[in-house]
């Protein structure tokens, strides 16, 4: 990556900002930003959310327009402001995380359809389709069946199909918004080397993600936002993550190992060889007390389905759970829940919350039979019971009555745990609760497992992020093709002996 960073310190930008303001009701969403990018440059794009990363992104694909003042210089010409269509005419492109395909659709449509739309109508021509589809996806060095339909893939295949539309749209920059937020690590690498494809073939790529370790990898530089104003423009060689989370946050960390000893502790959750047909298989382990455990391993390696199982959303075709002495069979997550089992969704947006609901509404709708008051639901209570837990929990909001969207994506998650909370659990699991939080909330969030599991409380982690099992749980289990095949102790293991493992 530093051949390519030479190369552009003696050229031109191919993207250069200045003085790029603005407001929206008041607020200040980018306070006289500049940021540059050269060509064949990856270029990573730092900030937690809310700093005016997307804000940023969407006045250079001319989403927004700026306020009076901004300068735009691109591929050699100057804009007050760009369009959408003189962005993408321009060769810019953005990936959003959520990609914008069309599942239904053959890989060749999804690549090239664009090219084949214009002002009046004509037939479309599948062959020029296919083989544009198909120059796209060999100029990456990949090898699809462009006739079969999207959905066909996995998600990491469809990233690839959304990289080679944008080459089909002659991209000399793409912007990438989260793209290994939903892969594997085997997955992210070999995306990661598409992204080496793209910059050596001179395409620039300008790389958003909340995994650092990815941003050192692969990037050349990495400009860095905070509360909408430029912190600063580093190169990454030598930088650490710690120090870009300083850099982003305005605050320093302390990662030390919080694991502590719970040998003697109640045992609250004991699994004796539960097993699933096709899922998980003879998997074993127990859960103490004020103990937090945490399963990691590769996305697929049968974590979250185990997790529903001890919460009542499938049911295990062998083996026994076992909860403070008593053993247990939940027909539903409604049975786990009257237990003491609560479980805090790995997707939040779908089945964590209900987005146009209300703040409170969200966090007592696992507890509404403890608001009733003669059969009616008591809402002198409910507020009582929301103002405490956003109180204990610290959730930024400005009133109950808010939608939980108004939220960030940290407190969004803050209310989800509270809505679990509220139900008095012995068991929390929490799968994968930072997915799409920022370095700063997370922190936040496990600050509050921390403090949960002082008071008592018996926690499961699931992550795929090994530091963070490593640095927040007691206990590591290692979880791969359906059965727990290593256990650690933070204690005495070091963080790389886990990832070797876990990586293998």
């Amino acid at each position: 990556m530093t051949d390519a960073l030479d190369r552009g310190a003696a050229r031109r930008p191919l993207l250069s900002l200045r003085t790029i303001t603005m407001t929206f009701g008041g607020v200040r969403a980018l306070k006289g930003v500049r940021f540059e990018v050269m060509p064949g440059e990856v270029h990573c794009l730092a900030g937690e959310n809310g700093s005016g990363k997307s804000t940023l992104i969407k006045i250079i694909t001319g989403v927004y327009r700026p306020e009076p003042g901004a300068e735009i210089e691109y591929d050699g010409e100057t804009y007050s402001h760009m369009s959408p269509v003189t962005a993408q005419a321009a060769g810019i492109q953005v990936i959003w995380q959520d990609l914008a395909l069309f599942p239904e659709m053959s890989v060749a449509e999804n690549i090239a359809f664009q090219t084949m739309v214009g002002r009046r109508p004509r037939l479309v021509d599948y062959g020029a389709m296919r083989k544009a589809a198909a120059a796209a996806l060999k100029r990456l060095g990949v090898t699809l069946d462009v006739d079969r339909p999207l959905k066909d893939f996995p998600i990491a295949q469809r990233q690839i199909v959304a990289i080679a539309r944008a080459l089909v749209g002659e991209a000399k920059i793409v912007f990438m918004d989260e793209p290994t937020a939903s892969l594997t690590q085997s997955e992210t690498d070999y995306l990661l080397d598409i992204v080496r494809t793209l910059s050596a073939s001179g395409v620039a790529v300008v790389f958003v993600s909340h995994r650092l370790a990815e941003v050192l990898e692969i990037s050349d530089r990495l400009t860095v936002l905070r509360d909408g104003a430029l912190v600063g423009v580093y190169p990454t060689e030598g930088m650490t993550q710690s120090r870009i989370t300083e850099l982003m946050t305005g605050k320093v960390f302390d990662q030390t190992v919080r694991a502590k000893p719970v040998a003697g502790r109640p045992v609250v959750l004991e699994v004796e060889g539960l097993s699933r047909q096709g899922l998980f298989e003879d998997v074993s382990l127990t859960v103490r007390q004020g103990e937090t455990l945490a399963i990691t391993g590769l996305l697929g390696a049968g974590r979250t389905e185990l997790a529903l199982a001890l919460f009542g959303m499938l049911r295990p075709t062998a083996g026994t759970v076992t909860l403070e002495g008593r053993p247990v069979r939940f027909a539903s997550n409604r049975d786990a829940i009257a237990a003491g089992i609560a479980y805090l969704s790995e997707d939040r947006l779908s089945l964590g919350l209900i987005q146009p609901q209300s703040i409170a509404d969200n966090l007592v709708m696992a507890s509404y039979d403890r608001l009733l008051t003669g059969g009616l639901l008591s809402e002198r209570r409910k507020r009582t019971v929301v103002a405490d837990w956003i109180r204990r929990l610290a959730v930024k909001i400005g009133r109950q009555e808010d939608p939980i969207s108004t939220l960030s994506g940290g407190n969004q998650q803050r209310v989800a745990i509270a809505k679990w909370l509220a139900t008095n659990p012995k068991l929390l699991i929490l799968d994968s609760p930072t997915v799409g939080v920022d370095v700063g909330a997370r922190a936040g969030i496990f600050e509050i497992v921390a403090s949960l599991a002082a008071d008592g409380l018996a926690i499961i982690l699931i992550t795929d992020e090994v530091p963070e099992a490593y640095f927040n749980a007691d206990r590591v289990l290692h979880m791969a093709n359906g059965r727990i095949v290593n256990r650690f102790d933070p204690r005495v293991t070091a963080l790389s002996e886990i990832e070797a493992a876990v990586y293998a």
